[in-house]
């Protein structure tokens, strides 16, 4: 095995540009030039800010950030932080009046539950401002989550156009630093702050950039699970991410039809 099979590190000149030239031909194609982002101080809506107001001017970037009762202070600046350095329109939806009826109504949702429903507020936020402000809504979700389901169907993965969905996270936290989004955001751990303490490396289990050099094995290199385990991974953890790819695959494709004649 090479070691530029092992690679992770991107030319962010490069991926800039195409990323940016992304945004403003797929919104061209569609017929529209603005955009409408929900921003939550994390890293990954922080990027696509900043990518988003590059193609389309800052002007015709809507930024939402839409905390719950919840929402810690530290997400509530640096999403006011990430739209201020990249100069688009702001606006703040209080999404708990909406998603508190929905819990009350079901007092025994989990913390799980109770993401997936916030999630979908801030959608639904989102596309019915995308509506108002004649703009797509701009994708946020990376490839890491894509591949291991740790995404909300219907919500935080629900978009127009992802100009990240083929950056791991580690990628992106490179790009992140070449385009300028604010190094506090960078560098802080990833949380989708859905609770107190939260982080996503606590809840998958294991580290962005350990998972990301076997997913570019298993994915880009299209290696066996048994050649990732020769190569040094851990067997068990192998096995595991594996079949979180393959249990989450619906999740990544369009609902199946059934079928009933050539034109379904």
């Amino acid at each position: 095995m090479q070691n530029e099979e092992l690679s992770l590190i991107i030319d962010t000149g490069k991926v800039r540009k195409t990323l940016v030239d992304f945004i403003r031909n797929e919104l061209a194609r569609a017929g529209f030039s603005r955009a409408v982002v929900g921003v939550s101080g994390g890293v990954d809506s922080a990027l696509t800010c900043f990518l988003s107001a590059e193609a389309l001017g800052p002007e015709n970037v809507l930024a939402i950030f839409m905390p719950y009762e919840t929402t810690s202070a530290e997400s509530r600046r640096h999403a006011g932080l990430v739209i201020e350095a990249a100069g688009a329109r702001e606006q703040t939806v209080d999404i708990t009046a909406m998603a508190t009826p929905v819990f009350d109504r079901f007092p025994e949702m989990d913390k799980i539950r109770r993401g997936n429903v916030m999630a979908r507020m801030r959608m639904i936020v989102l596309y019915d401002q995308s509506a108002a402000f004649n703009g797509l809504v701009i994708g946020t979700g990376n490839k890491t989550e894509s591949l291991l389901g740790y995404t909300t169907l219907y919500g935080d993965s629900a978009c127009a156009i992802n100009p990240l969905g083929d950056l791991y996270k580690t990628q992106i936290l490179q790009l992140a630093r070449a385009v300028g989004v604010p190094e506090p955001i960078v560098s802080k751990p990833p949380s989708a702050d859905l609770w107190d303490g939260q982080t996503d490396e606590d809840e998958l289990g294991f580290t962005y950039d350990e998972v990301d050099r076997l997913l570019l094995l298993l994915i880009d290199q299209s290696y066996s699970a048994q050649v990732c385990v020769e190569a040094g991974f851990d067997e068990i953890f192998v096995q595991a991410v594996v079949e979180r790819i393959r249990r989450n695959q619906f999740k990544r494709i369009q609902p199946p039809i059934a079928r009933l004649g050539n034109q379904a």
